[in-house]
Formats: structure tokens, C-alpha cells, sequence
């Protein structure tokens, strides 16, 4: 078996390569893309910076993130604040992100599509008003975590980060979600169930992984 191969790009490039695969797609006709990875690997900051070039192709663009996305804080910390089991198994409201989001966007859906349910840090309804999503536009949605759990999509990036770069870079506040991310590892394993893997262990100097076929 030939082995995949890993291609230093600058963080604008990749943004206009990745920009260039998600518009060769089918449409459904929407598309609904991943980007997943740890915090500390900025899967929100890659979402952010496709916007402008899928515009740039014609492609109108809705932002989502899945952190806007958590169940309530009486089911999210039932076992206190630094679980990390159930940060994997129980914080994202994959119900709530599927109805809301995912299924509008299915072949032959409304294209009406809620941008964001809750807001974590007052655990309070957002109360955002439903977006319309024109045919032919993308939802860019950014998590951790996202993979392995039959959430639909037409296309998912995963940034990965070696566990010693996860390490550093999560703040220490943050680092009894470690073993979460361990488990994603093995129990999912992200770098092989993506469509597309970036390496981000320097923010400023990613690699794309290029699988063979």
C-alpha cells in the first residue's frame, strides 16, 4: 500500500485548496462541511478563513459552531465541571444540532437552517433567528469532537495535533479534557475517518496529508 504523503502549505493556500475541493462537490443542494478538531488546534479560525474564498467562488456561506450547540448545564455537568467523559459522550447536543442545522440541509429539505441554539456561558437560549440558506450554499460548522457520531456531511476536515502539541497548547485550565481527546483517538480515530487531515501542530505552518487515490 502506498502511504500517505504530507505537503507542507502556508495557511492561505490551504484555505483556497480546501475552498477548491468543497466547491467540486455536489451539491444536495447544499453542502454541509466538518472542520474538527481540538480547541487548540483552531478548527474555528479554518472555518472562519474558507468564508471568504467559497464567496469569492460564488458560494454563499453560513457559519455555524457546535459550541453553540451544548446541552444544558444541568445535564452537561451532572458529574461535576472537569468530567471528561462525559465532555465526549454528553456536552454536544447532537439531537439539537441535527434537527436544527443538518436535517434542513438534507436532499429535499427546507434550507432553513437555526445558527445557533444556546449559549454556554449564560446556559441560556440564544434566541437567534432562523437563517435561509440559498441552494447551492455552504454550512461551515467547527467542533471537537464532531466524528463517529453519524452526524450527516458532504465533506470533514480533521486538524490534527500530536498528543505532546495537544498538550502544550491546551491552557491549563483546560487539560483535564485530555484524556476525551485520547479516547477520540482510539475509539474513533479522527486522522483516519476525515475526508481531508491537516496537521496543526504549528498553527502558522500547517501540512496537509495527501492520501493515496
Amino acid at each position: 500500500m502506498t502511504p500517505s504523503t504530507v505537503r507542507p502549505i502556508t495557511p492561505e493556500r490551504l484555505a483556497g485548496e480546501l475552498a477548491d475541493r468543497i466547491t467540486a462537490l455536489p451539491g444536495t443542494p447544499w453542502l454541509r462541511v466538518a472542520v474538527d478538531g481540538a480547541p487548540a488546534a483552531g478548527p474555528g479560525a479554518l472555518a472562519d478563513a474558507l468564508c471568504a474564498p467559497l464567496r469569492l467562488r460564488g458560494r454563499p456561506v453560513l457559519r455555524v459552531s457546535a459550541g453553540d450547540f451544548l446541552r444544558p448545564a444541568s445535564l452537561r455537568l451532572e458529574y461535576g465541571h472537569q468530567d471528561p467523559d462525559s465532555y465526549y459522550d454528553g456536552w454536544l447536543d447532537s439531537g439539537g444540532l441535527l434537527r436544527e442545522v443538518l436535517a434542513p440541509l438534507d436532499p429535499g429539505g427546507s434550507g432553513r437552517v437555526l445558527p445557533s441554539l444556546r449559549d454556554a456561558a449564560s446556559d441560556r437560549s440564544t434566541r437567534a433567528p432562523y437563517a435561509d440558506l440559498p441552494p447551492g450554499g455552504v454550512l461551515l460548522l467547527d467542533g471537537y469532537l464532531l466524528l463517529g457520531r453519524w452526524l450527516p456531511f458532504e465533506l470533514t476536515v480533521h486538524l490534527a495535533l500530536t498528543p505532546g502539541a495537544l498538550s502544550r497548547r491546551t491552557p491549563p485550565e483546560d487539560r483535564w479534557t485530555l484524556p476525551a481527546y485520547a479516547r477520540y483517538e482510539e475509539e474513533v480515530g479522527p486522522a483516519e475517518a476525515a475526508d481531508v487531515v491537516v496537521r496543526a501542530d504549528d498553527p502558522r505552518h500547517p501540512a496537509l496529508v495527501e492520501r493515496p487515490g
